[in-house]
């Protein structure tokens, strides 16, 4: 049962979230999260994500209002009855090499039903070519299924167009291009994928479309949007 606690944290996301559009359509399940469905019937799900500063939260005003506790609360307010426990271990500055160096080790310790991988920001702002990055996430990849759980890919983000960073100015591109080869890696590999980079193009009614005064990190409206479009979409899927 979802408690007072998550349901004030619901509805203040939900409030936030109100400037985007929130849709399923931004999750594709790719015919995976059969395992991720039976904890969902079972009563209790157990989610591990793994990434960099966007999982870790940075940027949020507060930490229950960061990428993480939002999820656990919009799933528990979409899955009645069902106990969601959603664990961070997002790393800031981490690229794929560093999480799927770790990837074993943290499942091992934490035994999920499903592990939500965020991946490809910090590898195209450190100008990694593309055949490094998806040899370290086919690393990632293996220890996945070795491990036997559910995986749920989460795309770059899109930065401010007018941003005023030379290091970030015009790497747009590169993160959609980024985005779209995870998306295809996760229909070719059967894993889940949550279209971030693509729904933040409709984030315009978001004070600086949802990212922080360092044109990098989302602020709290962005972190609101993303977990209400994750839960949104990853609910209708696991029901």
């Amino acid at each position: 049962m979802i408690t007072a606690a998550a349901l004030s944290l619901l509805l203040l996301t939900q409030a936030a979230a109100g400037a985007c559009p929130v849709s399923a359509d931004h999750v594709v399940a790719n015919g995976g999260l059969d395992d991720s469905r039976a904890a969902v019937a079972s009563g209790r799900l157990v989610i591990l994500a793994m990434g960099s500063s966007s999982i870790e939260g940075a940027g949020a005003s507060r930490p229950d209002l960061a990428f993480v506790p939002l999820l656990e609360a919009g799933l528990e307010g979409r899955l009645p009855g069902v106990e969601v426990t959603v664990i961070n271990r997002g790393i800031g500055g981490e690229t794929a090499k560093e999480t799927a160096d770790r990837l074993a080790r943290e499942i091992a310790a934490n035994q999920p039903d499903l592990v939500i991988w965020q991946l490809g920001t910090n590898d195209m702002l450190r100008d990694r070519p593309m055949d490094e990055v998806f040899a370290d996430f086919r690393r990632g990849q293996a220890a996945l299924d070795r491990a036997g759980v559910d995986v749920l890919l989460i795309d770059p983000q899109r930065l401010p167009e007018g941003t005023a960073n030379p290091a970030f100015r015009g790497r747009n591109p590169a993160l959609g291009e980024m985005a779209r080869l995870i998306d295809l890696e996760g229909g070719r590999i059967g894993y889940a994928v949550v279209r971030r980079f693509s729904a933040m193009s409709d984030w315009s009614g978001l004070e600086r479309g949802g990212v922080g005064p360092d044109d990098l990190h989302l602020n709290d409206a962005g972190y609101a949007c993303w977990a209400e479009i994750t839960a949104e979409g990853l609910a209708a899927a696991l029901r």
